[in-house]
């Protein structure tokens, strides 16, 4: 055995020990050199994307205006439809073909998210209990000049295939699809039909042939709709024509254009007196449901909405609807307004009779925290849809009430800010909108009506063992990879969590709430990655976080700070502390003294960046009763069983 190869050994050794000053040694997993790594970043600044965390003087983004009109059988629950796209090409490259979502074929009983469905599933993401097959069926695809284009269908998507490429540097393509589905009942939790006594709640959603993202990161999106992973879109303007039963109320993203064609005169009045009141004014009543005169004479009615800059459209329809509205104030000084429409099942002022009263509160509290809303109506549907957001509007559980109600109206409007207005790719990093729209949550609890819903502070206590178990997975998964019981976990909580303790305990609330802030109005209608995340927080809080993002959101690293022991406990005495796992966090001292004088030592992660082990001094004048890491559980230790020391 050679002298190299016993150094060699001996380097293998000291990477499972730790030792401190020559006294003790300890078994740990920690690599300082691991975590903080100063290669974090896979590279750097390129012509679209700054070293900053911003887009660069060269970054582009295509864009993709929509023209649809559609009509509702609601015998047959048939939405037949056409799509007239106008796509302009922005980025540098000729495009040869077009990708388009059709994300109602996932419905299909063969498609592939169904065949990857396990046994007995929820039918959370299908709808195989129901024995459902739906689907779209194109009718055809036409050029602007009516000539018929070629077109390949691939699951989810349609490839269509251009005479001649579209030229770089903004040249524009309009054509047209003709389509048209059976509505599903249960539509992934995303869509679906509502029966009540007074008749079926429609909420339709990924329901019209939508662009495919064409990016500087990727070129085009193409990952099919398999249920768990949700969408990337692009940014457009939208006109929509609705054409339903008169005896329906409909609603959909944007504003609608012709209330003199299908409101009556009382709801127009009302309607107006609505935009100007911050009381929940009353549209359309229980009492009126079943009045004829309470809608237009009529068989069938076309309602015309317009949204701009958007990346989506959503809408409902429904005779049953009871219908009610509030201003809402913006910061800049203009309103727009919240509404919303829910069955008789679920009036009431413990539930949806105050559905608007929470609609308005979450938007003029996330417009003055964050970046101000965007449209001009903020629409809530009661469905049989638990919890879906789109672009000014979302469909909630029509059974939720009180503190239920409000937590999953403030979490879909909540999806304005991620991803209606920053554009994350949710298809593959499904936490860049569910984890910090999770954690702007955390935020709106406390806000609303002077803490009505507050809730208690986060102990990490118990939630480490749940956010760091056997069977937990990194948050840098793509939904689809992500098993079904870990998506709670890896896409909303943890994440969420994450940077509630960034803010709290890392970077402070102020330097925190800046970057954030400076984040969403730098990608603002972009579509930005995650390391264009990390970075922009980084350069704007003034903090190399990689660590934190390596431990969080890459790697799923876990926390075991330990107390090693107690020197010289009556005065000034001599703390050891270590790091055993391979994750770092900023070290809380707590000590107690025997006359039951309390203090803090707090240091920060940087203790960590040579060493597992850690000597510190406390200012103790008197005997100590305790020491403590961590005695406020904020950090996520997995094992708490070794922070305390006790005096004899």
């Amino acid at each position: 055995m050679n002298k190299l190869f016993l150094a060699f050994v001996c380097i293998l050794v000291m990477s499972v020990t730790a030792q401190a000053q020559g006294e003790d040694i300890i078994e740990t997993k920690y690599d300082p050199h691991t975590l903080f790594s100063p290669l974090f970043y896979p590279s750097g600044s390129s012509i679209t994307r700054a070293g900053t965390g911003e887009p660069n003087t060269g970054y582009w983004q295509n864009k993709a205006d929509y023209q649809i009109n559609a009509t509702l059988n609601e015998l047959t629950h048939e939405i037949t439809g056409s799509v007239t796209i106008t796509y302009k090409n922005n980025s540098p490259h000729g495009l040869p073909f077009l990708w388009l979502q059709l994300d109602q074929n996932l419905f299909n009983k063969e498609s592939r998210g169904q065949a990857r469905m396990p046994l007995d599933s929820r039918s959370r993401y299908g709808d195989s209990k129901s024995n459902f097959s739906g689907g779209y069926k194109i009718a055809g695809v036409k050029y602007e000049d009516g000539k018929a284009a070629q077109y390949l269908i691939t699951d989810t998507r349609m490839q269509i295939r251009l005479n001649m490429p579209l030229k770089p540097g903004g040249e524009s393509i309009k054509f047209s699809v003709d389509f048209s589905f059976t509505l599903p009942e249960y539509g992934a939790d995303r869509c679906g039909i509502l029966n009540t006594k007074n008749g079926e709640v429609f909420t339709v959603a990924q329901w019209y042939p939508r662009m495919c993202v064409f990016d500087d990161v990727q070129g085009w999106n193409t990952l099919p709709y398999l249920g768990p992973s949700e969408f990337y879109l692009e940014y457009g303007d939208f006109e929509v024509n609705l054409t339903v039963p008169a005896s329906h109320i409909v609603v959909c993203s944007g504003e609608l254009q012709n209330e003199s064609d299908v409101l009556t005169s009382t709801q127009i009045s009302r309607l107006a007196a609505a935009r100007g009141s911050d009381k929940t004014i009353v549209i359309r009543g229980e009492n009126e449901i079943k009045n004829p005169a309470s809608r237009p004479a009529g068989n069938m009615l076309t309602w015309k909405y317009k949204i701009t800059n958007a990346r989506d459209v959503a809408w409902a329809s429904s005779k049953s609807f009871i219908w009610d509205a509030a201003k809402i104030n913006l910061p800049s000084g203009k309103n727009c307004l919240a509404m919303s429409v829910y069955p008789g099942e679920s009036n009431g002022k413990k539930a949806w009779g105050r559905a608007t009263e929470y609609t308005k509160g979450s938007i003029e509290n996330y417009s003055k925290r964050w970046f101000e809303f965007p449209y001009s109506v903020a629409s809530n549907v009661a469905s049989n849809v638990g919890g879906m957001e789109y672009p000014g509007i979302v469909f909630c559980g029509s059974k939720a009430e009180t503190d239920g109600l409000f937590g999953v109206t403030d979490h879909e409007f909540g999806h304005t800010w991620f991803p209606m207005i920053v554009g994350s790719n949710e298809r593959k990093y499904g936490w860049m909108d569910e984890g910090f729209n999770t954690f702007i949550n955390s935020l709106a609890d406390d806000d609303f009506n002077n803490g009505e819903y507050k809730s208690a502070p986060t102990s990490m206590e118990n939630m480490a063992s749940y956010y760091f178990s056997e069977e937990s997975e990194a948050i840098l998964n793509t939904p689809d990879a992500i098993k079904e019981w870990n998506i709670g976990t890896a896409l909303y909580y943890k994440p969420g969590y994450g940077l509630e303790l960034l803010r709290n305990e890392i970077v402070g609330p102020d330097r925190f709430d800046y970057a954030f802030k400076e984040y969403i109005k730098r990608w603002a209608y972009k579509h930005p990655t995650p390391w264009d995340f990390f970075r922009s927080i980084e350069n704007a809080a003034g903090e190399d976080l990689g660590w934190f993002w390596k431990a969080w959101f890459l790697e799923n690293f876990k926390l075991d700070q330990s107390l090693v022991k107690v020197e010289s406990p009556n005065l000034n005495a001599v703390v050891t502390i270590a790091n055993l796992d391979q994750m770092a966090m900023p070290a809380y001292i707590g000590y107690e003294t025997q006359s039951g004088k309390k203090g803090m030592v707090k240091l920060p992660v940087e203790i960590w960046n040579n060493t597992a082990v850690w000597k510190l001094k406390l200012p103790n004048t008197e005997a100590l009763k305790s020491v403590e890491i961590d005695p406020g559980k904020v950090f996520p230790d997995i094992n708490r069983d070794n922070n305390t020391w006790k005096a004899n």
